[in-house]
Formats: C-alpha cells, structure tokens, sequence
C-alpha cells in the first residue's frame, strides 16, 4: 500500500510538474519583413497568367499563382491585386479542354469547351480578345518570350497581350517591358523564359520558326529584364524553368505503350520507326520522347500509300510527334543554360529565387500533400491539367507556395502559404 502510494505521489508530482513547464501559446502576427508589398505584380508567360487545360479561361484565371500570393500577401500589408478576368458572359476564354470520360479501353476522352468564348475577331491569323480596361496587376501574357519583351509590335501579334493594350491591333507599339513597368509598383514576381525552349521541345523540334532562343540572347535579355525590374529599388522574387520533359506532355505516350497496342492486333511488330530532326530514319529507343497529341491522333498503323504508318522505315513517324533522343539533350541543354542564367543574375540582385525546375521534379516523381497523392501522372497525378503542360489549381497553389517561401526565406516576411487542399486536380465530368 505504502509503495503504491508513492507511485501515485510521483505521478501526481510529474504532471503538475508538465502542467507548469506548458509553454505560453501566442498569436504570431504575420510581418512583411524588409518588403513591401503594398503594390505587388506578376510578370510572366502563360503560367503566370493562370493558364491551364490548353486555354485561358475564366475559372484558370481566378485559380492563378499570383492571386493566391496576393492574396496571402494582404496578411502583410499587401493591397488589392487585379487579374485581367474575362466576363462571366466569356467564362471559356480562349477555348480549353475538359474531359468528357473514358473509352472502353481506359483511354480518356478529351473535348474541346468554347460555348462562351471572348474572341472579338480572327482576322489576319491573329485571335484577338475582347479588351479588358481595368486596373492591372497579373500581367501574365500565354506565348510570350524573352525575345518578345522589347518588341514594341508584339501587341499585334499576340491576342492575349493585345487585349491588356489601350490600342487595336494593328497600331500598337508598346513594348511588354515597358508597359509592366509604366506603373509603380514596390514587389514583383517574374517567371519568364519558359517559351524559349517550350515551343522547340512540344513541336518535336519539328518547326523551324521555334528554335531555342540562343543562350547569350537569353542573358542579354535576362538582365534587362530584371534591370528593369529592379530599377525603381523594388525587391522581387524569380523562378526557374521547370524540366518540360519530366511533364505528363512527354510522359504518357511511351514506346511500350504504342508497341503494346499495335502488337494486340500485329504481334509480329518489334519496332516503331520515326524520323528525327536530322532526317534520319530509325528504329525508336526510349531514349526517344512522344509527345502527348499522339495519344488521341490515332495514327500509328495507319496505312499510308499501302504501308502502314510508323511500322515501316518507309513510312516513318513523323518528326512533329516525337522528339529523339538529341533534340531531348538539346532541351536538357538549353533548359540548364537559362536556369544558370536566372540563378546567376538573381543572385548578382539580390532576389529570391523559386527553383521551379527542381519543385516540379520532386513532385512530380510523387508526393503526398496534406493526405493527397500528387505526381506527374496525367490526368490521376491531379498537378498538370489536361494540355500535360500547364498546372491545375491545385499544381499552382503547390508553386504559390513554394513562392511565398521563397520570399520569407530571403526578405524575413511571414507571409502565410495556401491551403493546397482547397484546390481541385483535374475535373472530372
């Protein structure tokens, strides 16, 4: 009785003894660090805008990286944030993919949804949108490169730039950089340059009008940018360009996969051919990358003056749908030439750098988020949207935050991030 007692004592002793070391729990006020955020902007391409599912639309628009941020941002100082939205009246946009289900054999069916598009005129070769008038802070423009920032009639050529301009196409002359800056602004984002190398690797290197912007042009062009950018003493934070080949665009269709299905019907078949870029014609390795259109183009096998498609030297896979093995290291090449370039003059500024390229790697290989699984898969990997490119909702609150980290890493603030699990993967129907 005497020895049970004294347990009891000693037991009694250590939670009183756990109850008066409970640390003081405090409400942590968020602070902006050595930043201001009182007027924050997004420069950038298709990414920065929102864009997703193979369009710009009303519901990619609101789902975008820098409205998340700013959002988040206004805990610290941060002010109103305007995104250039299209009406409710032309929620489509542009025109974007949806997923209508899938075939017998599991493969999805993807249509196009453009009931309430906000195309004003198609005239000349260039889709022009209706104008939006309003203050602006995402200045995110799908399609635009390094090479288009100081080209002053770019607003012609672009629709999605155009209708951000005050000027009708074909008489505007304002150059991209020039018009992001007309305004003061005291932070800014910036994740420019991926279209440099996009446009070469998702057309199989196959057109020649979308080369790989030259590495020292992309230099050149990057320091003006963030010269610019940086001219008015604001801070600012930049990103990498993520490794295109790592997305589901590059993925999904696999050699086996195409082998597997001609061999259902011809199982003596042990070879696809394709042409490369040089003109050779080969048997395919999986060194070699389809691309994302061939799964529902439905032409491998076709045959094509009586020889079927891609099952024949003679009538090989064309260039447009495979990108072989050395335009892929030309890619990789290029791809880490301009992220040296971003890290370097990044660092030379003083601004803080989102590593994009390794972000998307580490979860795109397959991670769980907050009990969701997310991957690189398409379509199940709930990051990439239907285009196997652009990110769903869910992928760009996944870069939102590893934005905001970025800037209370390297200016002190303590901006909160996102809630990941408030955005949707892919829809579906």
């Amino acid at each position: 009785m005497k020895s049970n007692f004294i347990y009891k004592s000693i037991f009694a002793v250590a939670i009183l003894g756990m109850a008066s070391c409970k640390p003081e729990l405090k409400d942590v006020t968020p602070t902006k660090g050595t930043a201001d955020f009182s007027r924050y902007i997004a420069v950038g391409n298709s990414l920065t805008s929102g864009y997703a599912d193979k369009g710009l639309y009303l519901e990619g628009q609101k789902n975008s990286y820098p409205g998340m941020i700013a959002e988040q941002m206004k805990t610290v100082g941060g002010g109103a944030f305007y995104t250039p939205f299209f009406k409710d009246t032309e929620a489509d946009g542009s025109g974007h993919l949806v997923l209508k289900g899938f075939d017998a054999k599991g493969l999805p069916q993807i249509g196009e949804k453009k009931d309430q598009l906000a195309v004003r005129s198609t005239a000349g070769g260039v889709v022009l949108f209706t104008k939006y008038t309003g203050e602006l802070n995402n200045y995110g423009v799908p399609g635009i490169k390094l090479a288009h920032i100081t080209f002053g009639p770019y607003g012609n050529l672009n629709g999605f730039y155009e209708r951000l301009l005050p000027g009708n196409a074909p008489g505007n002359n304002t150059a991209y950089l020039d018009f992001v800056t007309a305004k003061p602004y005291s932070f800014f984002s910036m994740w420019l340059g991926n279209n440099d190398i996009l446009g070469y690797a998702s057309s199989g290197g196959a057109d020649p009008a979308d080369q790989p912007t030259p590495k020292a042009t992309f230099t050149d062009l990057y320091n003006l940018a963030v010269n610019k950018m940086t001219a008015n003493q604001a801070k600012g934070v930049v990103a990498t360009i993520p490794d295109v080949l790592s997305t589901p665009y590059f993925n999904t269709v696999t050699l086996a996969s195409l082998l597997a299905a001609v061999q259902a019907n011809a199982p003596t078949v042990k070879d696809l051919y394709i042409k490369t870029g040089s003109g050779a014609v080969r048997p395919a390795t999986v060194q070699d990358y389809f691309v994302l259109p061939l799964l529902s183009a439905g032409v491998i096998g076709v045959p094509t003056g009586g020889i079927p498609y891609g099952l024949h030297p003679l009538n090989p896979i064309e260039s447009k749908w495979v990108l072989d093995k050395d335009e892929a290291a030309i890619v990789t090449d290029y791809t880490n030439a301009y992220n040296n370039t971003i890290k370097s003059v990044a660092a030379a500024k003083g601004l803080a750098v989102v590593d994009a390229y390794a972000l998307l790697k580490e979860y795109g290989a397959g991670k769980d988020v907050n009990g969701v699984r997310v991957s690189a898969a398409f379509i199940t990997g709930n990051i990439f949207s239907l285009d196997g490119i652009h990110l769903t909702p869910m992928g760009y609150s996944i870069v939102a935050n590893e934005f905001i980290k970025s800037i209370n890493a390297k200016y002190g603030s303590s901006i909160p991030i996102v809630d990941v699990t408030k955005y949707r993967g892919v829809k579906f129907p």
